[in-house]
């Protein structure tokens, strides 16, 4: 009887050889996937501003107001500012945050978004500074983004707590300096009338802007605690 020596089975092992570089490569690319998905969730931790949020325009310029307030040691504070701006200009215009004023320039005269928030983070940051010196609370801070620095001296002087009540009284005692400035355009029906000298509700409509920002990164306490101080 003849006996014949059985050939490897050359095609079995290739097919063998590429199912399993197959599933390794399969595997390496599942790795990477799932590291870049733990990369992109970890930057969502960041406070941030979804560009779907109610916010609309605002949103668009939260990652240049983190980078600002960055700089000077407050990014936790980024959507009290993003809020700040949803209140001045709701992301429109040359000068989104409104910060002209604080340069002693006439309204608009900024029309650079990037100028105006370098300048209305650099004016948060000195209410911030001189509110946590004259030891108001934070409402008071982000009533003088509107009202001016001269806001937190006042409340130090009465209370240290900002209210409406009190908001109306400092806009009079500025209204009575110069009336004719400060008269709601001569509008009687204008709600803030006869308090005409910046907006008594502005503290409160900030904290409403805020309640809508998702944030990403709910374990971020300070953003909280601001939020929680209204």
């Amino acid at each position: 009887m003849k006996y014949t020596k059985k050939k490897p089975k050359k095609k079995q092992v290739q097919r063998n050889f590429n199912l399993v570089m197959l599933l390794f490569f399969a595997f390496v690319g599942f790795f990477l996937f799932d590291r870049f998905l733990d990369i992109y969730n970890q930057s969502l931790m960041k406070i941030n501003v979804g560009v779907n949020s109610s916010i609309g325009e605002v949103a668009k310029y939260t990652p240049m107001i983190e980078k600002e307030l960055q700089k000077v040691g407050l990014e936790e504070h980024t959507v009290t500012v993003a809020a700040l701006m949803m209140q001045e200009s709701k992301g429109k215009g040359g000068d989104p945050m409104q910060a002209s004023e604080s340069l002693g320039l006439a309204p608009n005269t900024i029309q650079d978004p990037q100028k105006s928030i370098q300048q209305g983070v650099k004016y948060f940051n000195r209410v911030v500074s001189h509110g946590e010196k004259m030891q108001v609370d934070f409402p008071t801070v982000i009533q003088s983004y509107n009202m001016g620095i001269g806001y937190i001296d006042y409340v130090a002087q009465n209370g240290k707590k900002h209210s409406e009540e009190l908001a109306k009284k400092f806009s009079k005692i500025q209204v009575e300096k110069n009336p004719q400035t400060y008269n709601c355009g001569g509008n009687k029906n204008n709600f803030r009338y006869p308090y005409c000298y910046g907006d008594f509700t502005y503290s409160t409509k900030v904290a409403k802007h805020m309640e809508t920002i998702s944030v990403s990164n709910q374990g971020n306490l300070s953003e909280e605690s601001t939020k929680r101080s209204f």
